[in-house]
């Protein structure tokens, strides 16, 4: 592995306590490249610009996957990644659907690894701040014909943070548009499928949302996420969130979460969920809680949904079943609950 180290770091004059999600970049990056049917070597240099051509695949027809993951601070000072393994395991899932190389385990680790260690002071310990990280491949060949590349640069580039949503959630469940069909891209974190919602999304924020939940892109009666978070729903004292299909992105919060309901007395259900069973649990009074989880948000509480124009308001519960596992799993995220399912690594110091 090559490694430059930046000579001007960007530490001391950042302002870490007004830090805009995904707009503050650590001082360096990892690069590899795939060429001739290989990947290469690794490198770590300063943050910069990348070389691409306007001929770049990339450019043309969005091939292209990425990760979200979390490092956190413990109060020894140790840097812990969160369930890197699950992140890595979805990586290559989301490359195998878009006809892109699978990265190899050792590169991924050494340079998720080396990385964070060099930017660790990037990572601070206070309560709410994190390091986001961002792994992602992208189609390098210098072609305009419409195929797969055969060459492909991974990039792992990292980014201090704190909240992702400010204030209340408010969402309106989408009932034109669609994130993804059945038999497509949409249980991959593939480039394209964020920006196909973006318009809709950008539509909800101008009436005064913040997210939209997405629906089935056949008749849009069923439940499937909501934005950038897996959804959630506590109808009585049962909690339920929609079963996963080639149409859902399998969350690493999601999983998590599930694991520790079922671990702390809280009755959970992987299942499809009907718009008219929560509009008819709100009419009875029985929908109690709504919430989002996912890597950026960790588990953010819905305070309203609308529907036809019909606004269901949420309360805050005494014993919200949300911010009990936000609870649990940023306990275990930074150290201070111990680890019994194995979720956390240190970054070790090379």
């Amino acid at each position: 592995m090559k490694i430059s180290k930046t000579n001007f770091s960007r530490l001391k004059t950042t302002d870490f306590n007004n830090l805009k999600f995904g707009t503050v970049f650590s001082d360096h990056m990892c690069i590899c490249k795939f060429t001739n049917g290989k990947w290469g070597e690794m490198e770590i240099k300063p943050y910069g610009p990348l070389d691409m051509s306007p001929g770049s695949q990339i450019l043309h027809y969005g091939q292209a996957v990425f990760e979200g993951m979390k490092a956190f601070k413990n109060d020894n000072n140790e840097v812990l990644l969160f369930r890197k393994n699950e992140n890595f395991k979805r990586l290559n899932q989301s490359a195998h659907r878009l006809s892109i190389p699978e990265i190899p385990e050792d590169i991924f680790m050494r340079g998720l690894n080396e990385l964070v260690s060099i930017d660790s002071e990037w990572c601070k310990k206070d309560d709410g701040y994190s390091l986001y990280i961002r792994p992602f491949i992208y189609a390098s060949s210098e072609c305009i014909k419409a195929s797969s590349s055969n060459e492909f640069t991974f990039v792992i580039i990292t980014s201090p943070t704190t909240k992702y949503y400010a204030g209340d959630m408010h969402v309106v469940i989408e009932e034109h548009y669609s994130r993804a069909p059945k038999g497509g891209v949409g249980f991959t974190k593939a480039a394209g499928n964020y920006a196909a919602s973006f318009f809709p999304t950008k539509q909800a924020n101008s009436n005064g949302f913040q997210q939209v939940i997405w629906t089935d892109a056949i008749d849009h009666q069923y439940i499937e996420e909501s934005g950038t978070m897996n959804i959630w729903f506590r109808i009585g004292d049962k909690l339920i969130t929609p079963s996963l299909s080639d149409s859902i992105l399998g969350g690493i919060t999601r999983k998590s979460l599930i694991t520790l309901s079922k671990d702390n007395g809280i009755d959970v259900e992987e299942r499809k969920i009907k718009v008219s069973e929560i509009l008819e649990a709100n009419e009875r009074g029985l929908l109690k809680e709504a919430f989002g989880s996912g890597t950026a948000v960790t588990v953010n509480p819905i305070n309203s949904i609308t529907y036809n124009n019909i606004r269901m308001n949420l309360e805050e519960q005494q014993d919200s079943y949300s911010l009990k596992l936000k609870s649990l799993l940023q306990g275990i995220q930074k150290g201070r609950i111990f680890d019994k399912y194995n979720w956390t690594d240190k970054v070790i110091n090379l």
